[in-house]
This record gives C-alpha cells, structure tokens and sequence, in this order.
C-alpha cells in the first residue's frame, strides 16, 4: 500500500486527525498518536508488545521493532510497500485501538 493510501485509510477511522511533531506526519485520536511516517520506506504503529512480538513472529519480513525503548514498548516499523493491504490495514486499526478512548472502539465496526 503506498504512503497516500494509507494515509487515506488512517483518515477513515473514527474521529482521526492528520497532525505533525517535529516535522514528522503523524496521525492521532482524540490527540494521541497511533501511526507515524518518519521515512520513506516505512511508518510506524503503535502496538502493545504482545501485539509487536506476534506480529513480527508472522511478518517478519514486513516489520521490524523501532531501536531503543520506544520499540520496547511496542512501536513497530511497518514496511507497507512490501506488506499486503490486508496485513497494514489490520496493523492500523490495532494501534488505533490502542490510543482510542474504548468508547469509540465499537465505531470501528470490526
């Protein structure tokens, strides 16, 4: 999936906004960030580590975890050229829900 539909995906989840930090595009729920876009070649998720362990046992090809302790904590490195539209859209709405309020959770009508 190319960076503009994603972005497009990200934007059709309930009450998302598009913002930036320093410079970087990122995009939030009610004000918390849940997928970023620091380089080109790849955005970042926000996961639970649970959630970032599965996920790159599965994908590995497709994800690696961020350096340091962000990456600790779940963030993820999506490559989303190289990853099915499938396995992005699901990664997206994880992290959506990670940041949403539970409230919202059933407006994502997955």
């Amino acid at each position: 999936m190319d960076r503009e539909h994603l972005a497009a995906f990200a934007l059709s989840l309930p009450e998302t906004a598009e913002s930036a930090h320093m410079g970087t595009r990122d995009f939030r729920v009610r004000g918390k960030i849940f997928l970023t876009f620091p380089d080109q070649d790849y955005c970042v998720v926000r996961l639970t580590p649970d959630q970032q362990k599965l996920t790159l046992e599965i994908a590995s090809d497709e994800t690696l975890a961020v350096p340091g302790g962000w990456g600790e904590r779940g963030s993820t490195r999506l490559y989303h050229m190289l990853a099915s539209d499938a396995l992005t859209e699901d990664l997206v709405r994880k992290a959506w829900r990670n940041v949403a309020p539970k409230g919202l959770h059933g407006l994502l009508g997955v």
